[in-house]
């Protein structure tokens, strides 16, 4: 992957930038699978009137934020650094959390999971360009990987919490934790450059025509969708929307779908923590082997374990078994979205970095919107608890078709002359 001609390198150290992203997606991943711990919570509401359809729209709402959030961080991240925005979005993150622990009603909670997933949508971006801007050329993966797996780490923490404090505890007592991401601001400030610098890309051999304007949206996106892109970039968003089904729908469904299969609020809970321990332990483990030239291979192979660790849950199984099957739809679900933003941060140099997460991870959030709504149409639809389950098959086996896909484009390629950039394609295997 190739920059302008003496582009100096990133100003972060990769050690410093995983730990910070660690612990910025931690708590954006506690935020996140929120809603799925205390769902069953709000379904035994005594004045909330809350359903499974209601539960479903609360997902789909904090979903629909998240494009708006993806694409203008992206953007930005690109245009102004990654600081600024980044600690624009942990201080908006940190206040919708709040509004939601205070709210005394079902529609003013609804707006607040709308705030509340824009603060998502644009942190995921901007930490995953950061880090790959710091990582090590040689343990790129690896270090990223290791950055997103915050994601699952709040997902477990949020199981605990839930399981320790629900249902004595008010459900809404939960969101007060989300005060934590304000304390980060001044980190981000002194830890993350001012300006966007790149370890990943290495110096031309000839120079390269001057990049478009970045202060224009339009120009950006118009060099992901040139002909030299085209291709791997519509593949990566239709990816990130499968991925994204999956991860929604399981975050906001997961524990009650067990609590409807015959299992109590705290062992579904305990199903959930496996579930995010699976995403951490499979997503270093796949990192290792992506970061040996296979990165193509895990990711579709990733996909194909979330299709059958759900049929396995979905059938009477030894609760050890199930357990193993629950840790390894999380690494299916949460691993694989890792990986696939991996692929894009790996896929485009730095001046484009941002944009292309951004983009992909903002028309991909249109699985996270139809996820839990899909979920719970499955449910209602199909009186079986199992059908929850296989209703996350479909998609598992799509995204590893589109995924499979890239494998014929095996060559450096170059956007159309009027993009002027140039940039190396992965080879993803």
């Amino acid at each position: 992957m190739n920059s302008t001609p003496g582009a100096p390198r990133t100003g972060a150290r990769p050690g410093p930038a995983v730990t910070l992203g660690l612990v910025i997606l931690c708590i954006e991943g506690y935020d996140l699978f929120i809603l799925g711990a205390v769902g069953p919570s709000l379904l035994a509401h005594p004045d909330w009137d809350v359903t499974r359809s209601t539960l479903g729209l609360l997902g789909s709402l904090t979903a629909l934020g998240m494009p708006l959030g993806s694409i203008a961080a992206g953007w930005a991240g690109d245009l102004y650094g990654r600081r600024l925005p980044m600690a624009v979005s942990l201080v908006w993150l940190s206040l919708s959390m709040l509004l939601s622990a205070a709210v005394d009603g079902l529609t003013l909670f609804a707006v607040t999971r709308f705030l509340t997933g824009m603060g998502i949508g644009a942190l995921i971006p901007l930490v995953t360009a950061y880090v790959s801007e710091a990582a090590t050329p040689g343990r790129h993966s690896l270090q990223v990987g290791a950055a997103t797996t915050g994601l699952a780490l709040g997902g477990i923490i949020t199981g605990v919490v839930g399981r320790t404090l629900l249902p004595e505890w008010d459900f809404r007592t939960l969101f007060l934790f989300g005060a934590i991401p304000l304390v980060l601001v001044p980190v981000v400030w002194r830890l993350v450059p001012a300006v966007v610098r790149d370890r990943m890309d290495a110096a031309p051999a000839e120079p390269t025509p001057p990049a478009a304007d970045p202060a224009k949206p339009g120009s950006q996106l118009g060099q992901l969708l040139a002909p030299g892109y085209r291709r791997t970039t519509l593949l990566f968003w239709a990816a990130t929307f499968s991925g994204l089904v999956i991860v929604y729908g399981a975050s906001t469904w997961l524990p009650t779908l067990m609590v409807e299969s015959g299992y109590d609020l705290s062992s579904s809970l305990e199903f959930s923590i496996a579930f995010n321990a699976g995403a951490v332990v499979g997503t270093l483990g796949a990192a290792l082997i992506a970061d040996r030239g296979h990165l193509k291979a895990a990711t579709v192979v990733s996909f194909l374990l979330a299709a059958v660790a759900m049929i396995t849950l979905s059938t009477p199984q030894p609760r050890p078994l199930l357990l193993l099957a629950s840790a390894v739809a999380g690494f299916g679900a949460l691993g694989t979205q890792a990986l696939v933003n991996i692929y894009v941060a790996h896929a485009h140099p730095a001046r484009l970095r941002g944009t292309a997460l951004g983009f992909s991870l903002g028309v991909g959030r249109v699985g996270a919107i139809v996820g839990p709504s899909y979920l719970a149409a499955v449910a209602v639809l199909i009186s079986s608890p199992q059908a929850g389950f296989y209703a996350f098959v479909v998609p598992a086996v799509l995204g590893a078709v589109l995924i499979g896909r890239l494998s014929s484009d095996r060559r450096t390629v170059t956007t159309a002359q009027d993009s002027g950039t140039s940039a190396q394609q992965p080879t993803g295997s």
